[in-house]
């Protein structure tokens, strides 16, 4: 009798912490059946409209994978936009002034996006400040960095890089789902390599968490750090690795983001880190650690996706709706965590 009472035990435990992925599914998928409802004339029903969900947010898929790394461990990163905005910064200078090739500026970004992380993280794991001090001084740092580089803005065209122009406009096309335009011609849905590679590192840090002993240990530090520790675990070195990746994936979603742009700025990327931070919360990764996954995060920047296509659609809505609706569902899932974290507490 004993393993069926272990196994209830467990399945309860299970259905308490996807209470809140859940809830996020249903709002994504209830938004988005309302936008179609209310905007069906305007082609929200489209399939290419839902593709572009995950077209225009690619970049964010990545850099919010990172945070949620993060987040687990009960720590946080402020400093994304900003590196973002120095990736495409480098980028665009790097391919129109300096005449490196598309695919040594990626490498640099890469290596770039590497070298921030393990200072960071070194920082917060070993030296133990406060994340929030010092992604902040990171945030500061790499946008200064991106002015330093250039205040100009920059476009990347076909005359800059040949390569990178033809890698961010290839398309892939479904061979179903398709539309007939205005002039009678069938149009079909397509994505590009960004959503490609956001799909990948989804599924990739999808895995990473729920298999590997790395995953693992996200997890237990967000839980408990003293218990960690007893438990065997290097703390500081599982910090500084949440840190590199998270830094990593967010030179990933730069190099997305800019396929997508194909522009880089000094103002570029700003409010991102919010972006994220919502995204994963909305998405069901506790403030204070150990509870969390990507799959949440995916549907938190659909979430935030869908809300600033249908303001788009409407056309008649101010542009800062979407922030405003952002705002709105942060503060109803953080209060929902609190519920949800008190009936646990009383459960103990």
């Amino acid at each position: 009798m004993k393993a069926p009472a272990n196994a209830l035990k467990e399945r309860k435990q299970m259905n308490s912490n996807t209470m809140l992925l859940v809830i996020t599914i249903v709002l994504f998928v209830v938004l988005y059946a309302g936008g179609c409802i209310a905007y069906a004339d305007k082609g929200f029903t489209n399939l290419q409209t839902f593709l572009n969900l995950f077209r225009t947010n690619a970049g964010l898929i990545c850099v919010a994978c990172g945070m949620t790394c993060v987040m687990l461990t009960g720590g946080i990163d402020i400093s994304v936009g900003s590196l973002v905005a120095l990736d495409c910064m480098l980028l665009a200078q790097g391919m129109g002034e300096w005449n490196m090739s598309a695919p040594v500026m990626i490498v640099l970004v890469l290596v770039v996006g590497l070298v921030f992380g393990l200072f960071m993280g070194f920082c917060v794991g070993y030296l133990e400040i406060q994340p929030f001090i010092v992604t902040m001084a990171g945030m500061f740092f790499a946008r200064g960095m991106t002015a330093v580089i250039s205040t100009n803005q920059l476009s990347i065209t076909a005359e800059v890089d040949q390569f990178f122009y033809d890698l961010a406009n290839f398309r892939i096309y479904l061979p179903f789902g398709g539309t007939v335009n205005r002039a009678g011609k069938l149009v079909m849905p397509y994505i590009g390599i960004g959503v490609i590679v956001a799909l990948v590192v989804l599924v990739a840090i999808f895995l990473m968490l729920r298999y590997t002993k790395f995953g693992r240990s996200l997890y237990a530090v967000g839980g408990s750090e003293q218990s960690a520790a007893m438990m065997g675990l290097d703390v500081k070195k599982t910090k500084l690795k949440a840190y590199v990746l998270s830094s990593f994936l967010c030179s990933i979603g730069g190099i997305c983001y800019c396929m997508n742009t194909m522009s880089a700025s000094v103002s570029q990327a700003t409010g991102m880190e919010m972006d994220a931070i919502s995204s994963a919360v909305i998405g069901g990764t506790l403030l204070t650690g150990g509870v969390g996954n990507v799959i949440g995060s995916l549907f938190g920047v659909l979430i935030n996706g869908t809300i600033t296509s249908i303001v788009q659609t409407n056309g008649k809505l101010a542009s800062s709706w979407p922030n405003i609706l952002t705002a709105v569902l942060l503060c109803f899932f953080i209060v929902l965590q609190s519920i949800f974290a008190r009936i646990k507490a009383k459960k103990k």
